[in-house]
């Protein structure tokens, strides 16, 4: 009688463990050594791909496309020689998504953030300015567009990348931006789809 009742408990045993396999592993934490650029690589397949042709008429300068449907920031330079993908935070909504055209009209290494008047309206604490700083949700660089409080910008919180999260803006990793910062002059011409 022993003996069938270890078997049963056993069986049943290993049966829940079958079936439980897939979900500890699916669960599993991503490892904390997994390098971001290896971590972009794995998202890099959602990217939808862009042509600059399907959006603009020619290159001649420097062109970013920020793709808010497959989270994606597009760079082309000058000649179209050199393409680059980011991937990047959007508008957590439709209404603060702006779309159309722009382009960079300023840089700034280290920004400081002013929340916009309705920002503070939907969230009352909320600092009134915020110097440039580990805390400041524009991370370590800007790319400031033609439209008013719409930026390309670095953040600090890497947990945004990929998600809507943003209040109007376009987020990357710090690292990122900061690479995008270097090959981009003011003038390049921007749309944000």
């Amino acid at each position: 009688m022993t003996n069938e009742t270890f078997s049963r408990r056993k069986l049943l045993a290993l049966t829940g463990a079958a079936f439980a396999a897939p979900t500890v592993l699916r669960a599993q934490a991503i490892d904390p050594l997994v390098r971001a650029d290896d971590m972009t690589r794995r998202n890099m397949s959602s990217f939808i791909s862009q042509n600059w042709q399907d959006h603009f008429d020619s290159l001649g300068r420097v062109t970013i496309l920020a793709d808010t449907y497959s989270r994606a920031l597009h760079y082309w330079n000058a000649d179209g020689s050199d393409y680059r993908l980011y991937p990047t935070s959007v508008p957590r909504t439709d209404e603060l998504t702006r779309r159309g055209y722009t382009e960079v009209v300023r840089k700034k290494v280290g920004p400081t953030w002013t929340p916009t008047a309705n920002m503070r309206k939907e969230d009352p604490s909320l600092p009134t300015f915020m110097p440039a700083g580990e805390g400041n949700p524009l991370g370590t660089h800007a790319l400031y567009l033609s439209w008013p409080a719409y930026l390309i910008h670095g953040t600090h919180d890497t947990r945004k990348i990929g998600r809507r999260s943003s209040s109007g803006c376009i987020g990357l990793y710090n690292r990122m931006i900061a690479e995008l910062f270097e090959i981009t002059p003011i003038g390049a011409q921007v749309r944000l789809l």
